[in-house]
């Protein structure tokens, strides 16, 4: 069994930055992938940002230049940096990893959330 666990969300102003963090605990052997996901009320939930085991990265286009994933391997934690954050980037973020915990095969494991409001 695998868990993730987010935290750092909150109420932010526009412009200002937070932090997230996501820790993976469990009958680990190997991550391949860490990542975080976005989900507006009334809209679907988009990628915002992943990192792979080798270290590259993707974002959206709408957080390039303002948000940085980055990852603690030894801690099996990744970390999203928001700045400059805006109204629509108000959101629940949840985190994402692809993880091989034998018995089961490699599976999508999803944290439950964490609540991201940036007030104008």
């Amino acid at each position: 069994q695998v868990h993730l666990v987010e935290s750092g969300g909150g109420l932010v102003q526009v412009g200002g930055s937070l932090r997230l963090s996501c820790a993976a605990s469990g009958s680990i052997f190997s991550i391949n992938a860490m990542g975080w996901y976005r989900q507006a009320p009334g809209k679907q939930r988009e990628l915002v940002a992943v990192i792979r085991s080798g270290g590259s990265t993707n974002y959206a286009d709408s957080v390039k230049g303002r948000f940085t994933i980055s990852e603690d391997n030894a801690k099996n934690t990744v970390y999203l940096q928001m700045n400059s954050l805006k109204p629509e980037d108000s959101a629940v973020y949840y985190c994402t990893a692809e993880v091989l915990a034998p018995p089961d095969p490699w599976r999508v494991y999803w944290g439950p959330g964490t609540q991201v409001t940036v007030s104008s």
